[in-house]
């Protein structure tokens, strides 16, 4: 059986070799499923590529995909692949009603990449068109409003050279940038982590049976790391909405430890939540030693999460064998390394004089490069610092991104003599990678994505003040629970009272627009807040301050 090298023939071949084999879609509980095999799963694309091409939809056409875990967004997201359309697949918004800023987020995405069609939930569609959204309401419909099929449309065969999707990451303008990702760089990104949690020498393929997932779709480890993955591999794969999963995280488990020999991915948050919610708890009939792998990525992988969740779950018949960190991002379509070693979470001091405030002393190993990539450290100035020194983290491969969407300037930036600058920080081992940090203002936060300027603006509108009181935002270690955000905010008030409601008020804002909890509000005088000389924000300075002690803050004494 030859191995595919596009999207399309993986499909075609999932159904072809695998026919006993598909996707089960949990509902919002996760206690119900829908189960389709692999050929209803391609009847069912084809038949939305053909309500697609009766709106007009064509090869290179973007097709924006506002929608949660469901059959409908792999229905509109592999209909758009086999019309050789570009499926962008964006976080749809808050249950009970999306937010203003991400309705807008939302209408300049659709207006940035000239999208043809934004599919979502009646409820959005009819949200963007009275929040006069022109943009994405003018292009803005329900799976079900799309026009019947009628004749069949001409089936996009795509050269691996050819953009396959674009996946949407963080931009420094306030929308998010969308890297464009090639079949071939999808094929070989995936082939490469075929192996993980797999010895040197054995087939992934044949050692697992399923995957179980609560990631969302629009996540590029959701997506790539456990849907395409599934298809490409002929594994079953069980699919739990991210709600389900954080209203009762052992549905997971139980998931994981009753459908054979079975694979997931998760970040770190995931694993600690596990921990939080069922250590100390009976564990019951709970057999988990047919779990053979647990990928660990997205952000920072803590070693006494790993430790907890081996000390929680072990008696369940874990194995630390079966964690395996990872480290990838959106633009070498989901990997850049994996440990292969087999031996659980691995550590080793920090560098003498590689950390900053608040880098851990002990960093955790994330493994070799994937096959046929390169990874290399280097000083500002560009150049190699080999290994055990601290310096900025490139990637070079076959699996790097084609550029960001529309712009050029940023694609340049990123791009240098065919390394790909991904703006962390880390240093290298005897071949292996190890991250510590971030040179660029990324704040990751349970596997997320966000530039601060978000949270700012959002805090900045809730103070009031007309621009002249200032807000900043950064992320630290709390704890177990991974990175969390905190916002400092210039204000003018003094009192008690009024200081509480400003706080009271920013932490709604942020909660409503943002869907994000903050571990910490800090409230000082207006000025306090670092900046140059042209105005800019030093959130680097500030965080520094945050953690030392070192911000007069007048809500209460000290960080809390």
């Amino acid at each position: 059986m030859r191995d595919p090298d596009t999207l399309v023939e993986a499909l075609e071949g999932a159904a072809r070799h695998h026919p006993e084999r598909g996707i089960a879609v949990f509902d919002g509980r996760g206690r119900h499923a829908d189960r389709r095999r692999f050929p209803e799963l391609l009847a069912a694309a084809r038949r939305t590529a053909e309500r697609l091409a009766a709106a007009g939809v064509g090869a290179g056409d973007r097709v924006v995909i506002c929608l949660p875990s469901s059959w409908e967004w792999l229905d509109a997201w592999w209909g758009a692949v086999l019309l050789g359309a570009l499926p962008v697949g964006m976080a749809p918004g808050a249950v009970i009603g999306t937010s203003e800023s991400h309705l807008r987020k939302m209408d300049g995405v659709v207006e940035q990449l000239g999208a043809r069609l934004l599919i979502g939930s009646p409820a959005l569609v009819g949200e963007l068109a009275g929040a006069g959204a022109g943009a994405a309401a003018a292009v803005a419909t329900a799976l079900d409003g799309l026009p019947a099929a009628g004749a069949a449309p001409p089936w996009h065969r795509p050269r691996p050279e050819e953009a396959a999707f674009l996946q949407l990451t963080s931009g420094s303008t306030g929308l998010p940038r969308a890297v464009t990702l090639s079949h071939r760089a999808v094929v070989h990104c995936t082939r490469a982590i075929e192996q993980i949690g797999v010895p040197p020498g054995a087939a992934g393929r044949e050692r697992f049976e399923a995957l179980v997932a609560w990631l969302p779709l629009y996540h590029d480890m959701g997506l790539v790391g456990l849907v395409l993955r599934a298809v490409f591999f002929g594994w079953d794969l069980w699919l739990l909405p991210p709600q389900a999963f954080l209203a009762r995280p052992r549905v997971w488990l139980d998931l994981l430890g009753s459908r054979g020999s079975t694979q997931t991915a998760a970040p770190n948050f995931g694993y600690q939540l596990c921990v939080e919610r069922l250590a100390g708890e009976p564990l019951g009939d709970l057999d988990l030693s047919s779990w053979g792998c647990a990928i660990c990525g997205a952000e920072m992988v803590r070693p006494s999460t790993m430790a907890a969740f081996v000390d929680t779950f072990g008696p369940a018949g874990f194995r630390a064998e079966s964690l395996v960190p990872c480290y990838g991002m959106a633009e070498t379509v989901v990997g850049i390394s994996f440990d292969r070693r087999l031996q659980g979470p691995r550590t080793r001091p920090l560098p003498a004089g590689g950390g900053a405030a608040g880098t851990p002393s002990e960093v955790v190993c994330l493994g070799e490069p994937l096959v046929g990539s390169e990874v290399q450290v280097t000083a500002p100035d560009g150049s190699d610092l080999g290994e055990d020194r601290v310096g900025e983290i490139r990637v070079r491969g076959p699996h790097l991104f084609s550029g960001y969407w529309g712009d050029p300037a940023a694609t340049a930036e990123a791009l240098v003599d065919g390394w790909l600058r991904t703006g962390d920080l880390g240093f290298l081992h005897a071949g292996e990678v190890y991250v510590t940090g971030r040179l660029k203002e990324l704040l990751i936060v349970r596997g997320e994505n966000l530039m601060p300027h978000d949270l700012e603006q959002v805090a900045e509108a809730a103070v009031g003040g007309g621009g002249s009181h200032r807000a900043g935002a950064f992320s630290v270690a709390r704890g177990e629970t991974g990175e969390e955000a905190v916002l400092a905010v210039e204000v003018s008030e003094r009192e008690p009272a009024a200081l509480a409601e400003v706080e009271r008020r920013v932490r709604v804002a942020v909660g409503r627009e943002l869907g994000l909890p903050l571990a910490d509000v800090v409230l000082v005088r207006r000025g306090r807040i670092p900046k140059t000389t042209s105005g800019k924000l030093q959130r680097g300075e500030l965080r520094r301050l945050y953690l030392e002690g070192g911000l007069e803050r007048l809500d209460r004494a000290g960080p809390g």
